[in-house]
């Protein structure tokens, strides 16, 4: 597996990174919340945009992210649209989902954007292409809020993302019972260890999941996401107390 350097982080190397996201709905609510995650131990920043009232009006959101820019330095921001059939806040079509991506990416201003690849289809290569040409790097994403597909299925998603470019794959799951977690863990060893050649991001969600954020560097996933105040997903851990439990388990070299 190749680590992937976002700025001066370097993701799939060492403990996982701690991603904080960025849920406001105002353009004030989400740069306080900018400048509250500079005093948390936060490698990475998530702005869910779908969660901003404005994100559509493609013009203002661009200018926004310049705003997050300055505010968060060398901190990497990653840009993310979650669509309403993945957990999202917004109903939002495969073409707009596509053009708001580009847009985002032409702006300038962010260095990850997440892609969900099995909601854009037909999309997803352009938007990676676009990406990488623009130096930007990408995030495949997978959000079943439904159940836990069997492990063979988490396995060949992965792989799937993997395989058409992703410079990151992710996978978040909601299990049923506890053995749906481990499904979840052992898929991640799998991958991690039988097929991975770029850092993989999986989590199982829910209080019952919540195990699975804390123990990535020893399945094989390369980033968890804490919570500030609001979670962006169910399970998120307050990203002070995760940070300490990264600590805890990390494996010395």
């Amino acid at each position: 597996m190749n680590p992937v350097l976002v700025r001066n982080v370097n993701i799939g190397e060492g403990m996982p990174k701690i991603c904080v996201p960025i849920v406001g709905k105002t353009r004030e609510e989400i740069l306080k919340t900018a400048k509250e995650i500079l005093n948390v131990p936060a490698d990475i920043v998530e702005w869910r945009a779908d969660w901003f009232e404005s994100v559509l009006e493609v013009h203002k959101t661009v200018a926004l992210s310049k705003e997050l820019r300055e505010i968060l330095g060398d901190m990497p921001i990653l840009f993310t649209f979650r669509t309403k059939v993945e957990g999202g806040e917004k109903e939002l079509s495969a073409k707009p989902y596509a053009m708001l991506n580009k847009m985002m990416i032409a702006g300038g201003y962010i260095d990850l954007v997440d892609v969900e690849v099995f909601t854009v289809k037909d999309d997803t290569h352009a938007i990676i292409e676009m990406a990488h040409k623009n130096g930007i790097k990408v995030v495949g994403s997978n959000h079943d809020f439904a159940k836990t597909p069997d492990k063979d299925e988490i396995v060949r998603r992965l792989c799937y993302m993997q395989e058409i470019g992703v410079d990151i794959a992710k996978i978040a799951v909601m299990p049923q019972n506890t053995k749906d977690v481990l499904t979840l863990l052992e898929a991640t060893e799998e991958v991690a260890s039988q097929y991975a050649q770029c850092p993989i991001a999986t989590m199982s969600m829910s209080k019952m999941g919540a195990v699975s954020r804390m123990v990535g560097e020893t399945f094989g996933s390369a980033i968890t996401f804490g919570a500030l105040e609001k979670a962006s997903a169910p399970g998120q851990i307050p990203v002070r107390e995760l940070k300490s439990i990264l600590e805890i388990m990390h494996i010395e070299p």
